[in-house]
């Protein structure tokens, strides 16, 4: 692959192919790299929640992190690929900030209505590249649930690679959660949301980026439904989402693989929000 990556002529005569071998080598550089981390971080979190059968209540929290600054003044070696580095390790050198909102309804009978929203975006500075720990991802039994982990995005790129992740996200969800019969309960769900780039990175195609609010009909939607073993102290789960909104099709995007052979399987432990 780094052959291909070098071939110029490939690279004239195969310009589709060459970007994506560039962006699968990049890729595997970003999750196979070794990187110093020092973070400075603030969070502030609100709960209205007064104790644990209280089903009436918002959460709200900010996380805001810098990694690098300060070190990085200390700082002027680099390394072959021009990354500031620090005992020869490369240094993470990024701005991140998380913003989520959680909110819960007790509609009556044992059944709670919430929603949750979640927005987060890391930019490096200083030609740093974003370690793969702190990326955003799409998927999984706590996130989009119509998606494996990983699977989604960036934007409406279906890239078929095993991680997938991107410099901004966005989620939204909505959860309808219900009695079935004694420590079994039930619950709906839809999930909306994505990952997208917003470095600005050469190796990164225009679907994968976040560009204006054009960009917001790559959006993915799942819904899906749900059973729940109620044990008091955990909280046994199987999800079952459906692909209802599928960005990177082409043609028709809605409910084009909304069946059970398409279908992800999500155990987890606990509610997903």
């Amino acid at each position: 692959m780094r052959k291909v990556a070098n071939d110029t002529s490939f690279k004239t005569t195969n310009s589709d192919e060459y970007n994506d071998a560039l962006n699968i080598l990049n890729r595997y550089n970003i999750i196979t790299s070794d990187f110093l981390i020092p973070v400075l971080a603030y969070s502030f979190t609100y709960n209205s929640q007064t104790n644990f059968n209280d089903n009436n209540f918002s959460f709200f929290k900010v996380r805001l992190a810098n990694s690098g600054n300060a070190l990085g003044l200390l700082s002027n070696k680099t390394n072959v690929n021009n990354k500031k580095t620090l005992a020869n390790i490369p240094l993470a050198q990024y701005f991140k900030t998380d913003l989520e909102y959680k909110k819960f309804w007790d509609v009556g009978g044992n059944s709670v209505f919430g929603i949750r929203t979640f927005l987060g975006a890391i930019i490096p500075y200083d030609n740093s590249d974003i370690p793969f720990t702190k990326s955003y991802f799409a998927g999984g039994s706590n996130d989009i649930r119509a998606w494996q982990t990983y699977e989604l995005g960036p934007g409406s790129r279906n890239t078929g690679l095993e991680f997938n992740v991107g410099s901004l996200k966005f989620l939204t969800s909505a959860e309808y959660r219900f009695d079935v019969v004694s420590k079994l309960k039930g619950a709906l769900f839809i999930d909306a949301g994505n990952i997208w780039d917003i470095t600005g990175s050469e190796f990164v195609d225009e679907e994968s980026k976040f560009n204006n609010v054009s960009s917001l009909k790559d959006i993915a939607v799942g819904t899906g439904f749900g059973a729940r073993l109620d044990f008091s102290f955990l909280i046994l789960r199987l999800d079952v989402g459906f692909k209802t909104y599928e960005p990177y099709l082409t043609g028709n995007k809605w409910l084009k693989n909304y069946n059970f052979s398409n279908a992800v399987y999500n155990i987890g432990i606990n509610y997903p929000f």
